[in-house]
């Protein structure tokens, strides 16, 4: 198994990256997110995931191993490949898939395209418990930090905000600080909309 290349970024495409270790060129497939975090120096690492199928052997890259990890989650889940799995990763940030799951939020896992309503169900039924277990989440911040986000999320709405533009900004602050109160939460919202 290879888990992880170092070498020389010889190409870098939105959607793969060729890094040549020790003269042979690794064609690499990597999410947008992976895209936007690698650095364009010469010198780079990718933690990786070789997947073998009859036809082909195709090495997945990822930024860290945190996201290389929610991609193993996600191919453990029976209807979703590894190419579903990594436009889910292109598609939405680790900690929205891990919020997603551990919220049970359908909506938010069908928005991913080739995602529909029974596979989003299976990825949820599948992988809330592994989620909170792997990475440490508690139940009780969950439901809390729902609750702030749905408030906040209001509020903001009252206040002519688009609830779409209004999410992205709230989550990402609740990523930042989970012991936010409601009022901090939608001060903060209002400087970044």
């Amino acid at each position: 198994m290879i888990t992880y290349l170092k070498g020389k970024l010889a190409e870098k495409n939105p959607t793969n990256v060729i890094i040549e270790c020790n003269g042979i060129g690794y064609f690499v497939l990597i999410s947008l997110q992976t895209y936007t975090r690698i650095p364009d120096n010469e010198n780079i690492l990718l933690h990786t995931h070789l997947s073998i199928r009859e036809d082909a052997h195709v090495l997945f890259g990822f930024y860290d191993k945190i996201e290389r990890e929610i991609f193993k989650l996600l191919i453990s889940v029976s209807g979703v490949g590894p190419s579903t799995a990594i436009t889910m990763l292109s598609s939405m940030t680790t900690e929205q898939i891990q919020q997603a799951i551990a919220n049970k939020d359908v909506i938010a896992i069908k928005s991913v395209k080739g995602i529909g309503d029974k596979t989003a169900q299976r990825v949820i039924v599948d992988l809330k418990d592994k989620i909170l277990k792997t990475f440490n989440i508690s139940e009780d911040l969950l439901t809390s930090n729902n609750t702030i986000k749905n408030e906040a999320l209001t509020a903001l709405e009252v206040l002519g905000f688009s609830r779409k533009a209004s999410e992205k900004v709230v989550q990402s602050l609740l990523n930042e600080s989970t012991d936010i109160t409601i009022e901090e939460l939608i001060k903060k919202a209002l400087k970044n909309l």
